[in-house]
């Protein structure tokens, strides 16, 4: 019977540099051409046991080993570290890099070429990585308005970082591209924004006219017991706007949805449900809709929309 191949701990699951492992005696450049392991980048290896192609984190991993001194991972690839996805695990994985350095273009690699502060860059899992308050402030700035709008609520949602932070950290920081848009973004800005589509909803009503809704309003009636919680609402009209994503087709939630939604007109309110393909391909529908019920629902009640 043919003996397993002992694999050296050190190399059982993450990426490796290959020059080191074989000038630690780990391995031999004969084994690295074996079936057990992947390469990755140049000179960057995974065992077929750690090896799962569409991993992000995998590729933060090797690519992190091959980032020079100054250098960090930023943008989506940063904020997917940071516990928020904002990106196909697919995506390559972005860095900045020192604009004096100029490595070869990879596959799996998008680079930015400037040089950040000693204080914008920590260590997260023992990688180099933009710190929360830098991954906010380059995605709102650098990302299509929306997109960074996304980003922005995503990672106050999750509590990377405060908006007072993100706040204090643009006002301190000299001029730079979009600058002027990251004030956009912060001024829309919203901290309990439920999931990213939500936020897209959001933003199509506010680009459509309306005023901006209330994220996460909670209902209740005449006595005070809780109603439900809508995603946005317009409580002075008594307006409930929600996003119905794929979950709500499940059998629980479904019925879970009916109860509350009978529960929320019992109190008179108006709830309006709107899925993706509204927000994405027929915003104008969405608009439409919420201006006819804002006029149909006239003034302000006397409650402003305290309970019910």
């Amino acid at each position: 019977m043919p003996r397993v191949a002992q694999v050296p701990r050190e190399l059982a699951f993450l990426p490796f540099r290959a020059s080191r492992a074989i000038a630690s005696g780990l391995l031999t450049k004969r084994m690295l051409r074996g079936r057990s392991w992947h390469r990755l980048l140049p000179d960057v290896y995974v065992h077929a046991d750690g090896y799962q192609p569409d991993d992000h984190r995998m590729w933060c991993d090797a690519v992190a080993l091959t980032l020079p001194p100054g250098a960090a991972i930023c943008g989506r690839s940063a904020a997917y570290l940071w516990g928020v996805p904002l990106l196909d695990r697919r995506s390559p994985v972005s860095v900045v890099l020192p604009g004096t350095y100029r490595p070869r273009r990879r596959e799996r690699v998008v680079v930015s070429y400037y040089r950040l502060p000693a204080g914008d860059i920590t260590r997260f899992a023992n990688l180099p990585v933009t710190t929360p308050a830098r991954t906010a402030f380059d995605l709102g700035r650098l990302l299509p308005r929306v997109e960074a709008v996304v980003a922005v609520d995503a990672l106050l949602a999750r509590r990377v970082v405060r908006v007072d932070t993100l706040a204090g950290y643009l006002a301190a920081h000299p001029p730079c591209p979009g600058i002027r848009q990251l004030r956009q973004v912060l001024a829309l800005a919203e901290p309990l924004s439920g999931s990213p589509m939500e936020t897209r909803l959001r933003l199509v009503l506010v680009d459509g006219g309306l005023p901006p809704p209330v994220a996460q309003h909670e209902v209740h009636d005449h006595r005070g017991r809780f109603v439900g919680r809508v995603d946005l609402a317009y409580p002075r009209w008594r307006i409930a706007i929600e996003y119905e994503g794929d979950h709500h087709r499940e059998r629980t939630q479904f019925r879970r949805d009916v109860a509350r939604l009978n529960d929320l007109r019992a109190c008179g309110w108006l709830v309006l449900r709107f899925t993706a393909d509204d927000v994405l391909r027929h915003p104008e529908r969405i608009i439409a809709l919420v201006h006819q019920a804002v006029a149909e629902r006239g003034r302000p009640t006397r409650s402003g929309g305290q309970p019910c």
